[in-house]
């Protein structure tokens, strides 16, 4: 068969790739084909052309996969916040092991290593505590919207069309974060659309609301709302704040933040507390952390409990040991093993992410915890004596090749590698692996019905 750019052409998909998307391969050539699942036989219109490769957009679905369901939510083929609705949920964990054996294999040459199952989320709907929608001027109409001519195009408060900046799905019930929070965004799109200020226009950069960010306490049934403007009116954010207020009375936080950058960050320029605390709490385990509008914190928390779980058993700690958690964040690692280790230091180079691990440190009266601020490959040279273990949890995009040499130099007898992206996880692991045989390597689920994946990596001194 003939791929070229624009041609339309029957494919039968016979894989998932890393990225989520369905795999054919005419001839052997890959083409990518989202919205698939292996089994399907679709129409498909190709739209990039490359020597060794080709994506393709779905035109339609000739005959489905046997493993196809209905998702559960209306928006699953179109915001790609969860898309693999269309797969079971025990067949995603399938796929997802599978990316993390192939990234190890492919990438990192290390085919022997063992890849245990996937340990599963629960619940694999409503996980999510924090989410955010963008607020649009125009929104984008589902299939089903475009032929009626009654629908307005004025207003979409929800999430972006994959690949698009500018194209937002004005979503009214999202099934992954708690049920509440629907009837929250339901309270304010109703107030943004009777108020006399406009979305914000993702194109001209003009208008005043901007984002509803979501955050919510899984621990003690607390809600965060975070109100997101281009310019400041205290009289409109006061009003809308005292309204779910008054109807809702387990708002613990509502906050309005303030920023005109043209950039797509929801990150304000300034802050103003309009109702509550400027904090929720979240408990993991037996540590609670307060977490703030603009601060980091794992967005499923019981998953993330499993998640250290992993990380504690693999650290091996008796209580004697000095442990070194690098990229520490706001400090939930070492201080979820704070009780098992003698002394655990933390590096984390965003200053505000230090002083929020701080804090925490503080509210669970711990003291054996110290977080070092600045870059790690400055740290480094001032740490003293050599950790037993070495903890790595670094940003998708991994380590820096200078960070892995420190660590290599470091010599540390256990190092456990947290990963949420299966190719920099085997990267990393190829470069560590001139020091370190890597025993295991456990996935967690954190994102059901989607094709990302944790994975803690075990790692001892050779």
């Amino acid at each position: 068969m003939s791929i070229k750019k624009r041609s339309v052409c029957d494919l039968d998909i016979i894989d998932l790739a890393y990225g989520g998307k369905g795999l054919a391969k005419p001839d052997g050539f890959p083409v990518f084909v989202d919205r698939c699942v292996p089994g399907d036989r679709v129409r498909v219109k190709i739209s990039k052309k490359k020597k060794s490769w080709a994506e393709a957009r779905l035109i339609q679905i000739l005959s489905p996969s046997s493993l196809r369901q209905t998702p559960r939510c209306r928006y699953a083929d179109f915001c790609g916040g969860c898309k693999w609705q269309s797969i079971p949920y025990e067949t995603q964990l399938d796929y997802k092991k599978q990316h993390v054996v192939q990234s190890l294999a492919h990438i990192g040459g290390l085919a022997h290593v063992p890849v245990l199952d996937v340990i599963p989320s629960d619940p694999v709907f409503e996980y999510r505590n924090k989410m955010e929608f963008s607020c649009s001027a125009r929104r984008w109409l589902m299939p089903e919207e475009l032929a009626d001519e009654t629908i307005s195009k004025d207003l979409g408060i929800g999430l972006h069309v994959p690949g698009t900046f500018d194209q937002v799905i004005d979503i009214h019930h999202c099934d992954i974060m708690p049920e509440q929070g629907n009837a929250i965004l339901s309270h304010i799109r109703q107030f943004v659309r009777s108020s006399d200020l406009p979305a914000y226009h993702l194109r001209h950069h003009t208008g005043f609301w901007r984002y509803v960010m979501l955050r919510h306490s899984v621990a003690f049934d607390q809600w965060m709302v975070n109100l997101v403007t281009r310019d400041k009116n205290l009289s409109v954010v006061t009003q809308l704040a005292d309204s779910l207020a008054q109807t809702f009375d387990n708002l613990a936080s509502i906050v309005n933040n303030i920023t005109d950058a043209k950039s797509g960050v929801s990150l304000g320029k300034e802050e103003i507390l309009l109702h509550g605390s400027e904090v929720i709490t979240e408990r993991l385990g037996r540590f609670e952390f307060d977490i703030s509008a603009n601060s980091f914190f794992q967005t499923n928390t019981r998953a993330c409990e499993k998640l250290y779980d992993v990380v504690a058993r693999y650290c091996g700690l008796t209580g004697k040991e000095t442990v070194l958690d690098l990229y520490s964040g706001t400090g939930t690692i070492p201080i979820w093993l704070s009780d098992q280790a003698a002394q655990i230091t933390g590096i984390e180079i965003i200053d505000t992410a230090v002083a929020d691990a701080r804090k925490n440190a503080a509210m669970n009266k711990i003291d054996n915890c110290r977080f070092l601020a600045g870059d790690i490959r400055d740290v480094f040279p001032n740490l003293g004596e050599i950790p037993d273990v070495i903890v790595i949890d670094p940003p998708r995009v991994g380590m820096h090749k200078d960070v892995v040499a420190r660590v290599l130099g470091l010599g540390s007898e256990t190092i456990v590698y947290v990963s949420c992206n299966p190719a920099t996880l085997a990267r990393d692991l190829e470069m560590l692996a001139s020091g370190y045989e890597v025993m295991e390597v456990q996935p967690v689920d954190m994102f059901p019905h989607t094709y990302h994946i944790e994975s803690v990596a075990l790692l001892k001194r050779r």
